[in-house]
């Protein structure tokens, strides 16, 4: 497989919101406005790139048997170092999405890369994959954010666009299920699936 294509599927054929349909509860939880979602999708995105690079590294050395356990270890410790750097440097983000950032660890499109793609392949195809992954991710997040926002308040990264309320439906939860609902059938009527 070509270097561009592991990097592109993340972002397309494989998109994991759109098209695999993981990672829904940080999907649907964090996007309230595109800040957050653009916010949760890099942090989801650093921790997919180290895991992966980790995984590749010490994937001989790692027993069948504890396999699993130990992606996990390394995903857990990456998870601790995004939660305590955005304490320190983006306190406000991490207010709004603390309750997330520890989800990470078993968000199953990082356990899954690392099972299935970082534990099979080379450093640089692990990081080109974890890159292409978490920015795709990070991409639905934010566009998913960025609809609701505009939708709900009126706003995009706390731009204003119009004066007046927006429909507050959509910064709730049914609004995330709603506008998620539409992009992916929207996406797939562009991939032509349906």
């Amino acid at each position: 497989m070509s270097k561009l294509k592991i990097f592109t599927k993340g972002f397309f054929a494989e998109n994991a919101v759109f098209v695999m349909l993981l990672g829904l509860c940080p999907t649907l939880g964090t996007t309230t406005s595109a800040i957050n979602g653009l916010g949760m999708g890099l942090a989801t995105t650093f921790v997919l790139v180290m895991s992966n690079i980790v995984v590749s590294l010490v994937k001989r050395q790692i027993p069948d048997k504890v396999r699993i356990p130990s992606f996990i270890v390394i995903i857990a410790s990456f998870v601790t170092i995004v939660e305590l750097l955005m304490q320190a440097y983006v306190p406000d983000l991490y207010d709004v999405l603390g309750l997330f950032i520890p989800l990470i660890v078993v968000n199953c499109i990082i356990l899954g890369r690392a099972e299935a793609f970082a534990s099979k392949n080379n450093v640089i195809d692990s990081i080109l994959d974890g890159l292409g992954m978490g920015l795709g991710f990070a991409m639905a997040l934010t566009m998913l954010g960025a609809i609701r926002e505009i939708l709900g308040s009126g706003s995009i990264f706390n731009i204003s666009i119009y004066k007046g309320d927006g429909a507050l439906v959509f910064v709730l939860a049914p609004g995330a299920f709603i506008v998620l609902g539409y992009l992916i059938a929207l996406i797939n009527k562009l991939t032509k699936k349906v």
